[in-house]
C-alpha cells in the first residue's frame, strides 16, 4: 500500500526510505541509516510527509512513537544529499524544497495520531524540528538537541521553529536556541518542558512504548480532537477557544465511548474505549 493514498488501514504499509512496524495499534517509526546518525534526504522527506496524510485516515493506528536507531534520533538534512544539491538550486527550487519540509511539520500536527519523540543521542536541525512537532517527549540523558540553522548560515525560522519553539519553552530560551544554534542538553530540555521526562537508555523504548499503548487504549475519537484542538486554538482569542471546546466536547459527548465510560463508573469497572 502507498502511504500516498486515502487508507483505512496502515495493514502491508512497507515505506522505502524508513523503518515502520506497528505494536497493535502504535505505529512505529524509526530512520534508518544509523551509520550516519540518521539523516533526511529528499525522498525520506516526501514519504514521511505521505505517510503522516495517511495516518490521518488510519483507524489501525491510535498513536505513532518515532523511536531513534542506533544511539542517535535524526543528525537532520543529510549534508551530501541534500544541502550540497541545495546550493546550487535557483530559487523555485528552494522553495519547493522549503515547502515540503514544512508540510511535514503539517501532516504531523493534523493526522489525529498523539505522537511521541523517544531521542536519544543527536537530534539536531530537521531532527530537533521532528521532537519539536511531536506531542509528547522523552528522553534519555545523552541527547543532544539542537535548531542548528543558525551554524550553517540559515534563519532559525525552519519548519515551524518561530511558531512552535518559544510555545514550548518560552520566547527567550527559543531565541538563544535559535539565534546561536547550540546543544540544548537534556537536562535543559527537561527543565524547560521541551521533554515530559528523562529515562534511562536502555528504558527509553519501554517507556515509549507503554504511554503510546495507554494512549491508543484510551477513547481515540476523543484524543483526535484534543490534538486538533491543541493545534487550531494558537490562532483563537480565548472567547473563541472557549466555543471551540464546548463545541468538541458536545461532539464527543454523542460518543458511544463516553457512555461506555460512564456505565463503566456505575458498574464499577474500568471502561473499555472502542473510539466511536
Amino acid at each position: 500500500m502507498s502511504a500516498a493514498t486515502t487508507a483505512t488501514t496502515m495493514a502491508g504499509f512497507k515505506p522505502q526510505h524508513f523503518l515502520w512496524r506497528t505494536d497493535g495499534a502504535v505505529g512505529i517509526i524509526q530512520l534508518d541509516r544509523p551509520e550516519r546518525k540518521n539523516p533526511l534526504t529528499f525522498q525520506s522527506y516526501a514519504e514521511l510527509r505521505d505517510t503522516f496524510r495517511a495516518l490521518r485516515h488510519a483507524e489501525d493506528v491510535h498513536a505513532v512513537v518515532w523511536l531513534p536507531n542506533g544511539g542517535n534520533f535524526c543528525s537532520g538534512g543529510d549534508v551530501r544529499d541534500i544541502i550540497g544539491p541545495l546550493v546550487d538550486q535557483d530559487m523555485k527550487g528552494l522553495l519547493a524544497f522549503t515547502r515540503m519540509t514544512g508540510d511535514l511539520v503539517k501532516a504531523m500536527l493534523v493526522c489525529g495520531k498523539p505522537i511521541i519523540a523517544a531521542v536519544d543521542g543527536v537530534a539536531v536541525g530537521a531532527g530537533a524540528i521532528i521532537a519539536m512537532a511531536a506531542d509528547l517527549r522523552l528522553a534519555t540523558p545523552a541527547a543532544q538537541t539542537a535548531f542548528l540553522f543558525n551554524r550553517v548560515g540559515l534563519a532559525g525560522c525552519d519548519m515551524g521553529a518561530c511558531a512552535i519553539l518559544p510555545r514550548i519553552i518560552g520566547h527567550g530560551r527559543a531565541a538563544e536556541l535559535l539565534y546561536t544554534g547550540r546543544i540544548m542538553t537534556a537536562q535543559e530540555g527537561e527543565q524547560w518542558g521541551f521533554y515530559n521526562r528523562l529515562v534511562a537508555a536502555a528504558a527509553l523504548e519501554p517507556e515509549a512504548l507503554a504511554l503510546a499503548r495507554r494512549i491508543a487504549r484510551g477513547p481515540t475519537f476523543a484524543n483526535s480532537i484534543t490534538k486538533t484542538q491543541l493545534y487550531q486554538e494558537w490562532a483563537m482569542s480565548l472567547d473563541q477557544a472557549i466555543e471551540a471546546e464546548a463545541q468538541a466536547q458536545a461532539i464527543c459527548m454523542q460518543s458511544k465511548d463516553f457512555a461506555r465510560a460512564y456505565h463503566a463508573f456505575i458498574a464499577k469497572q474500568k471502561p473499555v474505549f472502542e473510539g466511536n
